[in-house]
């Protein structure tokens, strides 16, 4: 075996120290960029009108992030084509966390199985930041209904094929993918009306127009108590205070059939891990800041998660699977 020469040594030692530099350079870079971060204004895209959750979230979190930043934090509300316009407008943007996105799990684990063809892959494209809340979806059924439990809602579909409708809000709206679930995994029979809107359903749902719907926790929490509907049943891992006794889907064995549904995040890939780690960092701070999550997210039923962006990668990964089976049992194709 050939020995290297002492001149080879020492270029390959030249090599080593070239590439070394570069590195320490890039994470000085990196480094540097994370401390003079935000140094112009940063725009939050929102994919949906104005009023809506995702936008009553963003603007209280743009304006604390702007005293904290000494920058101007703006929402924008970038909407249509079913989130894709302002999902891909954040993607296509500067590496450099001036523009974020505030997307719901529509975005990014409904849609790649909604559509043939999107101009953005999720995991390619995006970098998550940080998932900022759960919203956890009640069964909700009209006093009507001859079940009061979740086995005994499924015992009956079963035995009265297409008698209890459910008001559905879009394809792949939480209510159609639960529902279609149930009757893919257990041979019930629930039939499916669609509405315009979560309120139309809801509403229908107290009419007794439909029989059964899903909504959160927050916006139906009182007609619940009212007793204008009851809860069969809730997604989240534990069962909410308020009610006490709701089930999880979990513990009654129908977590296949949990269509989770969340917000988050995002800025275009390649941008600096150093940045995005500051994001995340000052958003969390604000997030999990007590008078911030009392009357932005704990007053409306939504739980505060604030997590890493790894451990927000890990969790889209897991959505977009059930996501695609949800939507498989659907029997919804791309357009």
């Amino acid at each position: 075996m050939r020995h290297k020469s002492r001149r080879e040594t020492e270029v390959s030692r030249f090599v080593r120290l070239v590439i070394l530099a570069q590195v320490m350079l890039f994470s000085s870079w990196a480094s540097a960029g994370a401390l003079t971060f935000p140094d112009h204004t940063v725009r939050i895209v929102v994919p949906y009108p104005a009023g809506g959750g995702l936008d009553t979230l963003a603007r209280p979190l743009a304006d604390r992030l702007s005293k904290l930043w000494r920058q101007p934090v703006i929402v924008e509300n970038k909407t249509g084509a079913s989130t894709i316009i302002g999902t891909e407008s954040v993607a296509q943007s500067p590496k450099d966390g001036h523009t974020l996105l505030m997307a719901s799990d529509s975005s990014i684990t409904s849609n790649p199985f909604l559509f043939k063809t999107l101009p953005y892959d999720a995991l390619k494209d995006l970098i998550p930041v940080t998932q900022l809340i759960d919203l956890h979806q009640m069964i909700l059924a009209n006093p009507s209904v001859p079940a009061n439990t979740m086995a005994e809602l499924i015992a009956y579909a079963k035995a009265h094929p297409n008698v209890l409708s459910y008001g559905s809000y879009g394809k792949a709206s939480p209510p159609n993918l639960l529902f279609e679930t149930i009757n893919a995994k257990t041979g019930a029979a629930f039939l499916n009306v669609p509405y315009r809107g979560v309120a139309p359903a809801i509403l229908a749902v107290m009419q007794g127009t439909v029989k059964m719907t899903t909504g959160g926790a927050a916006t139906t929490g009182a007609d619940v108590r009212a007793g204008k509907v009851k809860a069969l049943g809730i997604g989240r891992s534990d069962r909410l205070k308020d009610f006490p006794n709701v089930p999880t889907l979990s513990e009654i064995g129908l977590s296949y059939a949990d269509p989770k549904t969340w917000f988050g995040l995002f800025v275009p890939a390649g941008t600096p891990s150093a940045v995005v780690s500051k994001i995340q960092h000052d958003v969390a701070v604000i997030v999990k800041g007590s008078q911030f999550r009392e009357r932005y997210i704990d007053s409306v039923g939504y739980t505060a998660v604030a997590n890493t962006p790894e451990e927000f990668r890990v969790l889209i990964k897991k959505d977009l699977e059930e996501k695609r089976e949800m939507i498989k049992a659907a029997r919804i194709n791309p357009e």
